[in-house]
């Protein structure tokens, strides 16, 4: 029998449920004829959230200079864009030369992790977490650790928790501070003791916020790099949400702070750039207009807005249903209800979406894809419109009428 050629055992505890077992069996449905309603992913397009028509006409006017390779940082005019606007968000020690446009906030946080990582490194991740975190430490060779973010708090991170798992062997520590899957937007005070917290071990924080546009409710949205020069910051944003342009495969980060014990890493980053020559230019050309231009994502998120309205809907309605509770999100396009697994019987929470999948065809990504280490939740992306949100939502209420896990 031919020798079995099998995966790196890197993947072991690596996870991608946003896009895993029961994205596969809604295709397998769909392919039977089913219609699926797909909750699973904050893809915008389909769901009719267009792009500005400002971004696309700019483009299009550029789009002939896209076509060679660019400094492998990204294009000037980016880089500038991205340098004023986190000027206004209050930064310190920036400079052009500390930031890095991507294919997407994913491809930087793949960068970021193995430019800095040696085998056996530690990096601290909240649970929930966004699931590529957990995989690019792994993959770079690093240890994730996760810290307990606490419903009860309003999913604030559980700083004790945290603290205590620092060791010897921790690099940094990664916060979602404009929180996926749970909402949440992280208190000043909460954000000022995590400062502290590195500042005490010389720690590197990093900041995924590309959801910091995308607020409600008057909610304020400051960045974490801009409370101390002593630590290093690196920030990760992008033009996939708030400028609804996922396709377009355009992110970024930015070293600040104290980036001068940084040096030896910041040469790491730019080695890795250097390697795959650039990111998308195509993409790097929206970057001027999205920063520079009107920012009609708070016409979505003000009252009255689509978001903000498809928001309160989901949230009205999940809150409705017997055995389930919900914190209502502040931040992001999704929702992390919570169930009762002793009414329910819920021992799995993968078991209990496919079969509501299989009976009542809605797709959602269940708790433990977000590294939640208990069967009672489920992520809901709020993006469509609120009718088809009532009718998803009115099936889920149909099914648990009578449902009882085996």
């Amino acid at each position: 029998m031919p020798k079995l050629i099998l995966k790196s055992k890197k993947f072991e505890g690596v996870l991608y449920d946003i896009r895993g077992p029961l994205l596969k069996e809604a295709d397998r449905l769909e392919k039977e004829g089913k219609k699926i309603i797909r909750l699973n992913i904050g893809n915008t397009k389909p769901f009719g959230f267009d792009a500005p028509d400002e971004i696309i006409t700019d483009v299009i006017a550029y789009i002939r200079d896209t076509e060679g390779y660019s400094d492998s940082r990204g294009i000037f005019s980016a880089r500038k864009a991205i340098m004023q606007y986190y000027q206004t968000r209050k930064l310190t020690n920036l400079n052009m030369d500390h930031i890095f446009v991507n294919d997407g906030v994913s491809s930087a946080i793949w960068n970021s992790q193995n430019a800095l990582l040696d085998n056996g490194d530690e990096i601290l991740i909240p649970t929930p977490d966004y699931p590529l975190w957990t995989a690019a430490v792994k993959f770079a060779g690093g240890n994730p650790v996760h810290y307990i973010c606490d419903e009860q708090s309003d999913w604030q991170p559980d700083l004790a928790d945290l603290e205590k798992k620092i060791t010897h062997k921790t690099r940094g520590i990664v916060i979602i501070p404009f929180n996926n899957p749970t909402g949440a937007v992280y208190h000043l005070d909460i954000l000022k003791q995590l400062v502290r917290i590195a500042e005490n071990h010389e720690l590197i924080i990093f900041s995924d916020e590309i959801y910091d546009k995308i607020v409600y409710d008057g909610t304020e949205s400051v960045s974490i790099a801009s409370m101390s020069e002593d630590i290093l910051f690196v920030t990760y944003d992008g033009l996939s949400k708030a400028y609804r342009l996922p396709g377009w495969r355009s992110g970024w980060m930015v070293l600040s702070g104290n980036t001068k014990i940084a040096e030896d890493y910041i040469e790491g980053i730019n080695l890795l750039s250097n390697m795959r020559l650039c990111s998308n230019v195509v993409g790097q050309s929206a970057i001027q207009t999205a920063l520079g231009g009107y920012q009609s994502i708070f016409d979505l998120t003000k009252e009255g807005g689509r978001l903000r309205v498809q928001r309160d809907t989901c949230y009205d309605i999940l809150t409705g249903i017997d055995g389930i509770t919900c914190i209502k999100p502040r931040s992001g396009l999704y929702l992390f209800p919570k169930m009762d697994t002793k009414k329910f019987g819920i021992e799995s929470d993968e078991k209990f979406l496919l079969d509501f999948l299989r009976e009542k065809h809605v797709l959602l990504v269940p708790g433990k894809g977000f590294n939640w280490p208990s069967p009672d939740h489920f992520r809901i992306v709020f993006l469509p419109h609120v009718d088809e949100l009532k009718d998803a939502l009115g099936r889920l209420k149909d099914f648990l009428e009578h449902y009882k896990q085996n």
